[in-house]
């Protein structure tokens, strides 16, 4: 059984109000996608032979119409001819096409009546159809970008950045560890850069010295003064 039961049902219809009772809203509006189609190839179809069947309706109105003139003709002609008794025959078979013209002619309004109505529906079936869609596409990309936004957070798991993190701590550690057993095969061990900073020190100090013996000999010598 269908969503719909009738076309009417279709117009009426509150799709917001249809997915939100729904277990399954994504399904639920391709059903209705599903049938809102199915409907309006159905009245498209029911149009096309509605038109085609006014077309031989109206076709025939026309031959009726002419023989209708054609039959006021000879009337004419009859009476041009004293022939009154073929003028009334005339009269009554142009009588008869015309009753059967004006008769067909009602039944073609009576369609045209019928293909508005069509036309309204395709319509509003059409509008029915835009609006589902719409909201099926709506949901497709909520959809998306909460699946997409799960992704994240699963990629961003707390554990797993834990994990990292110690991952990370134990290269640095380890990295640590290897420097130390270079800076160790260097312990004791002058580079040209402390020799000479060790012969500058030494001058200083010899200066200092030299310095100092001066400044005592002085004082000695003022003393034996």
């Amino acid at each position: 059984m269908g969503i719909f039961s009738r076309f009417s049902d279709i117009v009426n219809s509150n799709i917001n109000s249809l997915l939100d009772k729904a277990e399954d809203p994504e399904k639920m509006v391709r059903l209705i996608i599903q049938e809102m189609e199915d409907t309006l190839v159905e009245v498209r179809s029911s149009s096309a032979k509605t038109i085609a069947e006014k077309k031989e309706l109206q076709r025939v109105v026309n031959r009726l119409q002419g023989e209708a003139d054609d039959w006021q003709a000879k009337a004419e002609l009859a009476l041009s001819k004293d022939r009154d008794d073929l003028a009334r025959a005339a009269l009554i078979e142009k009588q008869k096409a015309a009753e059967q013209a004006d008769t067909l002619l009602r039944d073609i309004a009576a369609l045209d009546e019928h293909i508005s109505k069509l036309q309204d529906e395709v319509s509003q079936l059409q509008e029915k159809l835009a609006d589902a869609k719409a909201r099926q596409k709506s949901m497709l990309m909520r959809r998306t970008t909460v699946e997409n936004r799960l992704e994240i957070k699963k990629s961003l798991d707390s554990n797993r950045i834990n994990d990292a993190m110690y991952k990370f701590e134990r290269y640095e550690q380890k990295i640590d560890s290897l420097e130390a057993q270079v800076e160790s095969y260097d312990l004791g061990k002058k580079t040209l850069k402390d020799e000479f900073a060790e012969l500058a020190a030494q001058d200083k100090i010899d200066n200092e010295l030299a310095a100092l013996k001066a400044k005592v000999t002085k004082q000695t010598s003022k003393g034996d003064a």
